[in-house]
């Protein structure tokens, strides 16, 4: 198998930590309002992983979590706390925020029938972890105190631009320079691990004690910067090295850069073997923005009448390093591909104990995942096996059922369409059937020719005869 790891800025062969097993984690949602079908997407990326990891036989512990505090506005350390922005404009407490809206994800991902994670940790519960892993940073001197935060020190990591390959000089942190009013800062990039309740945050609604002492603030009173988070919860629950990290490519320069940092800094081993990161999502071929009404909630897809596994099925048809255009038009064209399939599952029947996979396409489709799970070719093996007329449709059936756990468009909950056929279409039947034994072709042409006339579908199975109704 193979991977593209945006580290290395290559394809490497998958070799994971500890044999048949996977570590991965994958960057949750900030939780102050309801999430996109662009945040949506990078969901679905990592459930696509997921589920081809698991296709292939590795068992995998996927962590996805949700940060309900210390993100600010800016990804960096400027601006207002997402979650306090959420809050006054509700007028609701940050943790009612987080509640109502970790609620409506959950419910839009059980829609898009993305597979719940082996853990979903919250930030505000894991405050320990992240006071000790700034504590170990401080104790390693790879962290400083100023009166307003505890920074990392960038000039002490080792490689600190690898993942982005920016020039610090031009790094877009330097846009936000002492924002914070925070003149005792070493450098621009300097990035908080700790926030106290000072300064710019001195009424922040959020906060804890902590061992840090700022001559600002009693018992070191603030809350966590929101790349030590990552950091901290992924240590707790999948070790000091990770098999996999996943999330989207607008968090490369910024928060997956400083958990590089942060984490090598102060497990003092490789924090990941293989960055795997999702392109965004368009829309009519620009960027989602809420001012153009162009950020579509999943509410708002269905809302136009949309089976919420369109949208999935339309995600399956782009590679996840690949941009996705977002038009109506592609949503329509993958309802209708879906209900294709949807109807070849219905009148096809299961019931035959002798029904198989289909090797030589379960080989190809397995082949397509390995190539850095490329769903998108993996689709066109479904679509060309669906299509052969080389293998009858109780195998093709049963082979897209094993498919599913991959595509997961709920394949397996449609049932097959009991049909009722009238008698003067029984009555061809039987006629054809004659015929057929009487080896009288001809007839049965033209007996097979008048019942599709009248919508129904003749096929000669090795087990008998098939009769369907036209799509």
């Amino acid at each position: 198998m193979k991977l593209y790891d945006t580290l290395s800025k290559s394809m490497r062969e998958f070799k994971p930590i500890k044999k048949g097993k996977i570590k991965l984690y994958h960057c949750g949602p900030t939780v102050y309002w309801t999430q996109h079908i662009g945040n949506l997407r990078g969901m679905f990326c990592a459930d696509l992983a997921v589920r081809i990891f698991r296709y292939l036989e590795y068992q995998v512990k996927h962590v996805r979590n949700y940060t309900d505090v210390g993100h600010l506005t800016s990804d960096q350390d400027a601006g207002e706390d997402k979650m306090e922005k959420g809050a006054r404009r509700e007028r609701l407490r940050p943790e009612k925020i987080a509640k109502k809206y970790i609620n409506i994800f959950e419910h839009d991902t059980q829609e898009l029938n993305i597979l719940d994670p082996t853990v979903k940790p919250v930030a505000t519960k894991h405050i320990k972890e992240m006071i000790n892993m700034v504590q170990t940073l401080i104790n390693k001197d790879y962290a400083y105190i100023t009166d307003l935060a505890v920074y990392f020190d960038i000039s002490k990591a080792k490689n600190y631009t690898e993942l982005s390959g920016q020039i610090l000089e031009e790094n877009i942190q330097n846009a936000g320079k002492n924002k914070i009013g925070d003149s005792q800062k070493k450098h621009p990039s300097d990035f908080a691990l700790w926030f106290f309740r000072a300064g710019a945050h001195q009424n922040a609604l959020q906060y804890w004690q902590s061992p840090f002492v700022s001559p600002l603030v009693e018992n070191g009173n603030g809350f966590p910067g929101w790349h030590i988070e990552c950091s901290a919860m992924s240590k707790k629950y999948l070790g000091d090295t990770l098999d996999i990290h996943m999330g989207g490519v607008e968090h490369i320069p910024i928060h997956h850069t400083n958990e590089i940092a942060q984490s090598e800094s102060a497990n003092g081993v490789k924090f990941t073997n293989y960055w795997l990161h999702n392109e965004h999502l368009l829309v009519d071929n620009k960027k989602m923005a809420k001012s153009e009404g162009t950020s579509y909630s999943l509410q708002e897809i269905k809302e136009k009448g949309f089976n919420p596994l369109s949208l999935r099925y339309l995600f399956l048809t782009a590679h996840y390093r690949s941009k996705l255009n977002f038009t109506w038009k592609s949503l329509e064209a993958s309802q209708n591909a879906l209900d294709k399939i949807f109807n070849f599952i219905k009148s096809t029947d299961n019931d035959n104990p002798n029904r198989k996979i289909i090797e030589k396409y379960d080989n190809k489709f397995k082949e397509a995942l390995k190539n850095n799970l490329d769903a998108p070719k993996a689709l066109t093996v479904v679509w060309e096996m669906i299509k052969s007329k080389n293998y009858n449709d109780i195998d093709k059936k049963e082979t897209l059922i094993k498919f599913d756990k991959v595509l997961g468009l709920d394949l397996n909950k449609i049932k097959k369409e009991e049909i009722e056929i009238p008698n003067d279409i029984n009555k061809l039947i039987e006629q054809r059937e004659e015929a057929r034994k009487n080896k009288d072709w001809n007839l049965s042409d033209k007996l097979r020719n008048s019942i599709e006339k009248n919508g129904f579908i003749v096929e000669d199975m090795a087990n008998g005869t098939q009769i369907k109704k036209s799509r």
